[in-house]
């Protein structure tokens, strides 16, 4: 029986590179359910932002339909977004550009 030798390539017409250090962004949206001072008082418990920092926030998620509240690592991008689905409101991670 013949054998065949194993043949590594040594060149690819793609390349992987991973950034680990590239953050990810918490997005919060906004929804017809929660008042404006809820939204605030969850800013300012999950992310200990001051009042005035928790408002503006806010105020873009409810005159855009969005805010970027945080841009983090991934692992602790997560558990803002997890906190924030606890307490009702709809958040989602993305890569940061």
């Amino acid at each position: 029986m013949p054998t065949t030798t194993p043949v590594r390539e040594t060149g690819t017409d793609t390349e992987t590179r991973v950034d680990p250090d590239r953050p990810w962004d918490v997005i919060v949206w906004d929804d017809p359910v929660n008042l404006m001072s809820y939204v605030v008082f969850v800013f300012r418990r999950v992310f200990s932002y001051p009042e005035p920092v928790a408002r503006k926030l806010m105020l873009e998620v409810h005159q855009k339909g969005r805010a970027l509240v945080a841009s983090e690592p991934r692992e602790q991008a997560e558990m803002y977004v997890q906190q924030l689905h606890g307490y009702g409101l709809q958040a989602t991670m993305e890569r940061s550009s």
